[in-house]
């Protein structure tokens, strides 16, 4: 049998799937408005030609503080796919996002991906 190697080259490229957990409300449980969302979705599409945002179904997020306390969070998730994972970009990003949102930390994490 022979395989066309050129589409086998394709499915082998290596992506990476990004995340990023957006809080829907503010420390003070007030809704952020929807415009900050849609800003990470063009800044996000800008940049990588597309994302995909989780609006009408947020997760929900639980831990536990310091104190031991179990702490609620609804969020956003924001999805990415890159071919290259630009770990120092993404590092900035968050970063500014966190300011953005005023939150502690933002959790972006990346995982490898193989299209199907």
């Amino acid at each position: 049998m022979r395989f066309n190697t050129s589409l086998i080259g394709l499915r082998l490229l290596a992506m990476h799937l990004v995340q990023i957990l957006l809080p829907l409300y503010d420390n003070d449980n007030r809704a952020l408005p929807r415009s900050r969302f849609e800003r990470v979705r063009r800044e996000l599409t800008e940049r990588f030609g597309g994302a995909t945002l989780y609006t009408r179904a947020p997760a929900e997020g639980t831990w536990k503080n310091d104190a031991g306390y179990v702490q609620h969070d609804d969020v956003v998730v924001v999805e990415v796919m890159v071919d290259a994972l630009e770990r120092d970009w993404w590092s900035r990003y968050r970063d500014k996002l966190s300011r953005r949102f005023r939150q502690q930390e933002i959790v972006a994490r990346a995982m490898p991906i193989e299209s199907l």
